[in-house]
């Protein structure tokens, strides 16, 4: 009786919804059913008690014997998915998407506005939250992926917060994946190239780089080479890229060369792409003005040679206004590209091994890596994640009557695009800034992309996927730190083309995480993940896989902190080729207003003496007690670091300073009050962060002084910033002064902001600088 009472008491708790779920389907809605288990224990029951009431006393015999048929028969449903969904389910699972959706970005930005105002803890507490929230977010899943074995794995593809935890299988698990008609329709295994793409003769016609790249065996002594020795580098001169530098290890490297015109058969692009390509760069082509047959824009032209050669490329000059939307074209053909033809490959091997003779060598056949993903594309938005799949698809429709078949493009629309019914800020911004923050900025994202045969997979598991384009923040909480249970990065394995686009972004976001992932790529898997290693490449089994890696860099500024990324994580046998074009006028002139700069020099032994202690004390012994004076109000001081700005704003506090902050943590009462004060000179210093003037753009009225504690990272903030000082009606221009501190390791951004010319006079001089601006030098 009190088990018959339990089990109803369940029935009880059960919504309309769920009941009539478990009436039609016989198992509970996936996203309601954490007790299936238990339930179904308790209605077998039920069912053998009913039964008995009504029978006699044999009932005990027969009771053993239908309770295990009705269980078996009811889990038997859960191993059965339906291809078609009722309309009532689909709009359960949209809404719980949303809400889930809603409720994870509203917890991470509480979550880091709380964190913001513990003292010098940002990044790392920052970094814990959102993977202890992504934790949560997927512990619902596991424990009944554990209890029904494989029966509900689709789970870790459909789950509500848009994210894929097939990355993150459970132990004990023995089959992987239960999507059979999906997972049968785009395996490489079990597939064959079709007669009508034209592939069938594959390895004949592709005597190009790919296979150049791809086949190419490398010797101990190579690999001991580009482990050791430096590398060798040349400079060349481009006509669109500028000043190039070629850096390689490996002896008898040749200086590549520009192409005036580019024919698009001589680029041995897989044959879909050739018609294609030329219908989906029209729009940028007809931006150029001059009426040409070539299918690229010389940008463009000389971007795709340096990466068609499978060498690592930098390119610090990536704008969101003018060449963003061509770059990303560019980098998504050669993406694409090389998965069509690493696919075709495999695919045109499957049907020779299934001819072959008995017998027969199958080292022949080595085309794959330890898991499947090959391009791993790293951007800051889901917005970018968007348009990225948007071009794949666009490439790879032949024609209107050739559509191809997206899975999941429905869902992918409802969580990577943007709301129709969010309207824009009523504030102006400047063009930049609307062109970065545009659609869907949405950082915690992952999603996998598997093609084959003119279809397309989005929200493919990532050891089925071919593509993965994530945030760095949505890799971070899948590869997890050491010592967290549930982590995972065996999917980065065999990454053959590392594409991180925007970096600068990142600087802006968490660093560490771009930091992690490069630990985390290219090493050589726990576990085999089914693997057929009959059909590894050598290259991957005696992980080898970092030095045939392509690393394309793409930011809009030339940072050190990206140029270490370059140098110290990208280790390609061919070479690496970076731009390197230095400024000739800076962002100094598009300052309006007339006010002096000046600038001036602190000394340091080493860049961490910068950072820990030189800048501190010259600002607190030589800057800040030239500004105490009351004659010297409504003083903003510019902070690019939080950790600087944490450290300074425990200092005003301490010496009892009249001031007030505002950071990117700040909430939007206490930025209104904060820049009131300071309008009215109640507060006499502004400390004011790099990272808020990012992401918001708020004009500060009422400066008449203004100090950069170091360099902008984006240069033209500096003009930005001295600009605001126009917003003041009563301002005098005589008394208003801007003051910059920096060092020798300051050169990037020196130059950046004042030109090459100045940097150079300036570094060469150990005394203060004083410019008077007016807009026109």
């Amino acid at each position: 009786m009190g088990k018959r009472r339990a089990g109803r008491e369940l029935l009880r708790s059960l919504s309309k919804k769920q009941k009539k779920h478990l009436r039609e389907f016989g198992e509970e809605h996936p996203f309601y059913d954490k007790l299936l288990l238990s339930l179904l224990l308790h209605l077998c029951f039920l069912f053998q008690s009913e039964d008995s009431d009504k029978s006699s006393a044999e009932s005990d015999s027969e009771t053993e014997v239908e309770q295990v048929s009705v269980y078996h028969k009811l889990l038997a449903t859960l191993k059965t998915s339906p291809e078609s969904e009722s309309e009532e389910e689909e709009e359960e699972d949209e809404s719980e998407s949303e809400e889930a959706e809603e409720s994870e970005a509203k917890v991470d930005s509480e979550g880091s506005q709380e964190t913001g105002e513990a003292e010098g803890g940002e990044e790392g507490s920052r970094e814990t939250e959102e993977a202890e929230e992504s934790e949560e977010d997927k512990n619902d899943i596991p424990e009944e992926e554990e209890a029904r074995d494989t029966a509900d794995q689709t789970l870790s593809q459909e789950q509500p917060d848009g994210t894929d935890t097939s990355c993150d299988p459970p132990h004990g698990v023995i089959e992987e994946f239960t999507d059979v008609k999906h997972e049968s329709e785009f395996s490489l295994e079990t597939n064959f190239v079709e007669e009508e793409s034209g592939d069938c003769n594959a390895d004949k016609r592709d005597s190009n780089p790919f296979k150049q790249h791809m086949d190419k065996e490398l010797e101990d002594k190579e690999v001991e080479k580009m482990s050791t020795l430096p590398k060798t580098s040349s400079q060349s001169q481009w006509p669109r890229l500028g000043q190039l530098i070629f850096s390689s290890t490996l002896e008898k490297q040749k200086t590549l060369k520009a192409d005036k015109e580019v024919d698009v058969k001589q680029l041995h692009l897989h044959k879909p792409l050739e018609s294609t390509w030329p219908k989906v760069n029209k729009q940028f082509l007809s931006s150029v003005g001059k009426p040409t047959d070539s299918p690229f824009t010389p940008l463009q032209r000389e971007l795709f040679c340096i990466m068609n050669t499978y060498r690592d490329l930098f390119y610090p000059e990536r704008n969101a206004l003018t060449n963003g939307e061509e770059i990303r074209q560019a980098y998504c053909l050669h993406a694409l590209n090389h998965v069509l033809k690493a696919n075709a490959q495999v695919l045109s091997n499957n049907a020779k091994r299934r001819d072959r003779k008995p017998g027969t060598d199958t080292d022949d056949y080595r085309d794959q890596g330890l898991t499947r993903p090959k391009v791993l594309m790293i951007v800051p938005f889901r917005e970018c994640a968007l348009r990225i799949v948007h071009i794949f698809i666009s490439l790879l429709e032949v024609n209107d009557k050739k559509k191809i078949d997206v899975s999941n493009k429905k869902r992918f629309k409802g969580e990577f695009g943007s709301d129709p019914e969010e309207k824009p800020p009523n504030l102006k911004r400047p063009e930049d800034y609307e062109a970065v923050f545009a659609g869907n900025i949405d950082d915690h994202f992952r999603i996998g992309v598997a093609i084959l045969q003119r279809s397309m997979r989005l929200y493919a598991p990532f050891y089925s996927s071919d593509i993965i384009i994530a945030s760095p923040l949505g890799m971070r909480t899948v590869i997890g730190a050491e010592g967290e249970k549930k982590r995972d990065f065996d999917f980065l394995s065999s990454v053959e083309i590392l594409i991180i686009d925007q970096a600068d972004i990142y600087l802006m976001q968490n660093w560490e995480h771009v930091l992690h992932l490069m630990k985390h790529i290219n090493l050589l898997p726990l576990d085999s993940h089914g693997v057929d290693f009959s059909r590894v490449r050598m290259l991957n089994l005696n992980n080898w896989s970092r030095y045939y890696r392509q690393t394309l860099l793409f930011s809009a500024l030339q940072e050190p902190q990206i140029n270490s990324v370059f140098s110290k994580h990208c280790f390609n046998y061919v070479g690496q080729v970076s731009v390197r074009n230095v400024p000739l006028t800076g962002s100094i002139s598009h300052v309006v207003v007339q006010l002096p700069h000046v600038f001036r020099r602190l000394e340091a032994e080493s860049v961490t003496s910068v950072i820990d202690a030189s800048r501190f004390q010259f600002f607190i012994d030589k800057v800040l007690p030239e500004y105490r004076d009351a004659i010297m109000s409504h003083t903003l001081v510019y902070i690019p670091s939080y950790f600087d700005y944490v450290r300074l704003r425990n200092y005003f506090k301490k010496e009892d300073l009249n001031f007030t902050h505002i950071c990117e943590y700040t909430k939007k009462a206490g930025v209104c009050r904060a820049r009131r004060f300071f309008l009215k000179g109640e507060k006499q210093f502004l400390l004011f962060t790099e990272r808020f003037h990012f992401y918001k753009r708020y004009t500060i009225k009422g400066i008449r002084n203004l100090i950069f504690y170091e360099l902008p990272t984006y240069s033209h903030f500096y003009s930005e910033i001295c600009n605001m000082m126009k917003a003041t009606d009563n301002g005098v221009d005589a008394t208003w002064t801007c003051t910059v501190l920096y060092s020798k390791y300051d050169a990037q951004k020196l130059a950046a902001v004042v030109g090459i010319d100045r940097t150079a006079q300036m570094l060469q001089s150990k005394k203060n600088v004083h410019l008077f601006v007016t807009g026109e030098n």
